[in-house]
């Protein structure tokens, strides 16, 4: 799978410094209050908010930090009102990215992500000029090591997912957005453990990347989720699991 799942991996295998931690608890605090606004602050029936409230758990974050945003999110407690934006660009070697942005100030945050794309060798575009290239889906990654490819396909179409492919290391596990839940649950209580997922926007096609353009690339998608702003970043570049491993070293 391109960009996002591997990207995402290696964030992980990397690790999060303190000062990674504590902006990575602010996008999740922001993620949580602005579900909690539009869905209300039940978790069993706002299930984008369920979706934040687990990614807040996966990081580690205090329950009292999540109840606190969910507050402020509902209006019990005074916040901040951010607004949902979309940026859509371009990377090295005519990669398509698309960016989620919340923000309180539109035009700091258009200018910082606009720097960032001229300073990493990439362009700002227009709207509308990449989205076509990404459909919404449910995202599962699963380690190829010791699973039984047939059961996997079983379990994962039975639950309802929409395809399982596999790459050289892994099978990717696909599903409609509002399926994602019911089918990642059911693939781990057959055993089978997911090293990532989301729902996330997956590329019809990919680019592939290598030397000085995956570099730069690399270089690109670190500025930009270390961007305040910035929630997430969905690119369809495709560089070789080794070169990417070698460049996050």
């Amino acid at each position: 799978m391109s960009g996002h799942s591997k990207w995402s991996t290696i964030k992980r295998k990397k690790g999060a410094a303190d000062a990674k931690r504590g902006k990575a608890f602010t996008k999740l605090i922001k993620e949580i209050m602005v579900a909690a606004r539009f869905g209300g602050g039940d978790i069993t029936t706002n299930p984008r908010l369920r979706t934040a409230v687990l990614s807040a758990k996966a990081e580690n974050m205090p329950r009292e930090n999540i109840d606190r945003a969910i507050k402020k999110g509902t209006g019990e407690l005074e916040g901040v009102n951010y607004e949902e934006l979309t940026y859509e660009g371009y990377g090295p070697g005519g990669v398509a990215m698309m960016l989620e942005v919340l923000t309180d100030n539109k035009n700091r945050t258009v200018a910082d992500v606009r720097h960032v794309f001229s300073k990493q060798n990439g362009s700002l575009g227009e709207a509308g000029c990449v989205s076509w290239m990404f459909e919404k889906k449910g995202l599962m990654t699963i380690n190829k090591a010791g699973v039984d490819e047939d059961r996997l396909i079983e379990v994962a179409l039975d639950a309802g997912a929409l395809d399982v492919k596999g790459t050289d290391k892994e099978f990717d596990v696909t599903t409609s957005p509002g399926n994602f839940e019911e089918v990642k649950k059911k693939l781990e209580e057959a055993g089978f453990k997911c090293s990532y997922g989301e729902v996330t926007m997956v590329p019809q096609t990919t680019v592939r990347l290598a030397g000085k353009e995956a570099e730069q690339m690399f270089r690109l998608m670190e500025a930009l989720e270390d961007a305040d702003d910035v929630q997430k970043v969905y690119a369809n570049f495709d560089i070789a699991d080794e070169e990417l491993e070698r460049l996050s070293a």
